[in-house]
């Protein structure tokens, strides 16, 4: 009888070591701005799909760029959603983010931003911006994408002009006004200066290289949770899924977190957004060139380094 009791007795120790151990919910925290870059968040929050993953994820909204890296850099949120130039400019001494998945890109029927020209203008080419203070928020990805289709689109670095207007309203105002006569705008908010009457001198949607946004981890969380952000990243590409096959769907969560101008609601068309995938290194050496040129950096850390396509599912 003793014996029995003892075989049964390991038995069961035997079944429950070789039992699968219960996950720990993994918390990460998330800092957005109200752009629409952030609805697969969103909804991979709304349908569950975080929660399915054992992860529970805190998305923390910030009111500015400045606020969001404030944010980040006293460790307060895991994740951010920024570009490449924010992201050299993060490792230009060490490695403090990392690049795991695009958040948006620009394509050939989706742009990303736009430089557009005051209705009181009266321009209609890129010529007509020779020499004209375009509007943008200096050392950003605003001023390296205006910069980037300019050049691209045959004017010379030496008639390519802007003025600092950091906050997009304030921009957005002063094109409207005429006392701007051109700016750059980050999409949908250049739908809505659109709208309004301005006029479109050229978008990325003829140069999609250079109009994207990604997703970074601060690399601390990076190396010591790897199986957290994999997770995550499933939950974002079952997101991303759902939204490109019923763009229609989502509505309400654009509403509500402000991701898309009031007036537009009903109207604009949600872009394609992308796949598993992350920026190409002749990117991230471009964007790099840029800052260099632009004197706001002497260099940064290197691309795999700073871009890892490992945690994508």
């Amino acid at each position: 009888m003793k014996r029995l009791m003892l075989c049964l007795v390991l038995a069961g120790l035997a079944i429950g070591a070789c039992a699968p151990a219960v996950p720990e919910t993994v918390t990460l925290r998330v800092g957005v701005l109200p752009i629409l870059e952030t609805l697969p968040l969103y909804v991979a929050q709304n349908q569950g799909y975080f929660a399915a993953e054992g992860l529970q994820v805190e998305i923390i909204p910030a009111a500015s760029a400045a606020e969001r890296d404030q944010l980040m850099q006293a460790g307060q949120i895991d994740a951010i959603i920024n570009d490449l130039v924010s992201v050299l400019l993060y490792n230009k001494n060490e490695v403090q983010v990392v690049v795991v998945r695009f958040a948006r890109v620009a394509s050939a029927q989706d742009p990303a931003y736009r430089i557009l020209a005051s209705k009181a203008s009266g321009f209609t080419s890129v010529s007509d911006l020779a020499g004209i203070p375009i509007g943008v928020s200096e050392g950003t990805v605003i001023e390296y994408v205006t910069d980037r289709l300019l050049q691209a689109e045959g004017l010379a670095a030496g008639d390519i002009q802007t003025i600092a207007v950091p906050k997009i309203a304030d921009r957005m105002a002063l094109l409207d006004s005429g006392e701007l006569q051109a700016a750059t705008l980050p999409d949908p908010l250049s739908s809505l200066a659109l709208q309004s009457g301005a006029t479109l001198i050229v978008d990325d949607t003829s140069h999609p290289e250079f109009g994207t946004s990604v997703l970074s981890f601060r690399s601390a969380i990076v190396d010591d949770s790897p199986q957290a952000v994999r997770a995550f990243l499933r939950a974002v590409e079952k997101a991303t899924t759902d939204i490109n096959a019923d763009p229609g769907k989502w509505t309400t969560l654009l509403t509500e977190n402000k991701l898309v101008p009031a007036p537009l609601i009903g109207t604009y068309q949600l872009p394609v957004f992308p796949a598993a995938s992350v920026p190409s290194e002749a990117q991230y050496a471009d964007a790099l060139a840029w800052a260099i040129e632009r004197g706001l950096l002497s260099g940064s850390a290197a691309y795999p380094d700073s871009v890892n396509d490992g945690y994508l599912p």
